[in-house]
């Protein structure tokens, strides 16, 4: 094709774009305003709310707070007449914990420490083999079913993908070390803040009956102890050749743990907002934010509220701003023909508890539910972009239909022109974030999902997560995305087609 017939080209198909967008979708997406956002962030991430901790009394004020908001907009409560599905959440306090192995006994938070929620029934008595790096190369040397392993990582390094290995494998239980003492010092000081209060679950704790029995991290010197030989033997070792077959030569060992929980039930709720549909309302769009956030800390000086305006008060007041613009249309007489469910969850913080609550007690059937929009984090920039045009990362739309993340795409492109960012789609980036944040629940009930996401920035999970620090316009950018995107799901004539497993 010559040059001049490219241009032509070129210069049709952009003005076919502008053409293309839909007058009715422009007038309600340019509704939702950098104003209105910080108007609702303002108070969602003040201090009166106190870090909106998972069942305390500041994320109870927001509930009430985005209750009010949807019972403003006319919403339905969808939980038999209520705008709250409560949430028993079970927290798992650590009681009894410990390790022995030959004459040597150390308790939970000393030279070990349990990350889980199982109660192990009583003390429970495996052999142990060493799993190298856990690479697949390293647990092909070995047969670890019913036994417990021991695996090397790095602090920089990510242990879950390796106990996804062992899980596979059908090791009993995982126990991973840093051959660096001061690292692992600095995770065991962290443990202690974070675990020490215990670990929360949807599903109440029963002894042996839990799905994992969680993991143990130990330090370099309980390691060594337990396959009576020094540190550095073992990670020579985890760094050796595979084809050598080292692992499967070094002799195993024997481990005795006990796990010990103290359990106590902690009420919250999920805030649902309903809107009904017209010709197509059996069919279900979810939009996600997770309301709570980390609290306060326990100890210090200076600012100790952890205000987590962008996380995720920018995704909650994403989700309010939706709910009053596609309000506003209904109003108007341009209502989705498909229903929405405007739900902000509780417990995500910890771990996914809210949304986990809703796909096993869903107010609706998930096999009508249509897609999930989840909004977590759209306020910031991150180190990676802190001079780049308007971004969002994007993690998840193909991973289960080839429609959405082309809708998602296209929309963008129509509407709102923000640079889509898919470094973190990747299912195995080490930060694994397609697996961290609400929409995975839906995901993993083969829901097709979007999550909306702008990075890991250097306020994350600290007091200065401040609104002061909030984009405003930016924000606004990416929750019109959301909204076109949902405009045009909740709309379109035929149901996503999930052509991806």
């Amino acid at each position: 094709m010559n040059k001049f017939k490219m241009m032509v080209l070129a210069g049709t198909l952009t003005s076919f774009a502008l053409q293309a967008q839909d007058p009715v979708a422009k007038k309600y997406g340019d509704q939702i305003t950098p104003e209105d956002l910080k108007a609702n962030l303002s108070i969602l991430a003040s201090d009166a709310l106190e870090g909106r901790e998972t069942g305390k009394r500041g994320q109870k004020m927001a509930a009430a707070f985005i209750r009010a908001h949807f019972e403003e907009l006319g919403l339905t409560g969808p939980v038999d007449g209520s705008y709250y599905q409560p949430v028993e959440l079970y927290t798992s306090i650590p009681g009894d914990i410990y390790i022995k192995a030959g004459q040597n006994k150390w308790a939970n938070f000393s030279e070990v420490v349990y990350y889980g929620n199982a109660d192990s029934g009583g003390e429970q008595t495996l052999p142990i083999v060493f799993a190298g790096r856990g690479r697949k190369e390293d647990f092909d040397q070995l047969n670890v079913e019913g036994k417990a392993v021991v695996i090397q990582i790095a602090s920089d390094e990510n242990f879950r993908k390796p106990l996804e290995i062992a899980r596979e494998r059908k090791a009993k239980i995982a126990f991973f070390y840093n051959p660096n003492r001061q690292e692992f010092d600095e995770l065991l000081g962290q443990f202690k803040e974070y675990l020490s209060g215990g670990t929360m679950s949807v599903n109440k704790p029963e002894p042996g009956a839990a799905k994992s029995a969680g993991v143990f991290f130990l330090s370099p010197d309980a390691t060594a102890k337990i396959f009576n030989t020094k540190i550095e033997k073992l990670t020579a070792l985890a760094a050796e050749d595979a084809a050598k077959n080292g692992l499967k030569k070094f002799k195993p060992a024997t481990i005795s743990y006990k796990t010990a929980l103290d359990v106590k039930v902690l009420k919250s709720d999920n805030v649902l907002g309903y809107m009904e549909g017209t010709d197509k309302k059996d069919e279900l769009v979810v939009i996600t934010a997770h309301y709570d956030h980390i609290g306060k800390k326990p100890s210090g000086e200076g600012d100790l509220i952890n205000n987590g305006a962008d996380d995720d008060g920018s995704g909650t007041v994403s989700v309010l701003q939706l709910a009053k613009v596609f309000a506003a249309a209904k109003k108007d007489g341009k209502g989705p023909r498909r229903s929405i469910l405007f739900m902000t969850v509780t417990g995500e913080e910890k771990g996914l508890l809210g949304s986990d609550y809703y796909t096993q007690h869903p107010v609706f059937p998930l096999a009508n539910t249509v897609v999930d929009l989840n909004i977590d984090m759209v306020g910031r920039r991150d180190p990676q972009h802190k001079d780049s045009a308007p971004y969002v990362y994007v993690i998840g739309s193909d991973k289960l239909s080839t429609e959405l993340h082309n809708i998602n795409e296209n929309q963008n492109k129509t509407y709102t022109n923000l640079i889509f960012d898919y470094t973190y789609n990747d299912q195995n980036h080490p930060e694994r974030l397609y697996y961290r944040s609400d929409h995975w629940n839906f995901a993993k009930n083969n829901i097709p999902i979007v999550f909306y996401f702008d990075g890991i920035h250097e306020d994350y999970h600290k007091p200065s997560d401040e609104v002061s620090k909030i984009e405003f316009d930016l924000l606004s950018k990416r929750a019109q995305a959301v909204f076109y995107t949902a405009w045009e799901v909740a709309n379109r004539d035929a149901r996503l087609a999930v052509d991806k497993k």
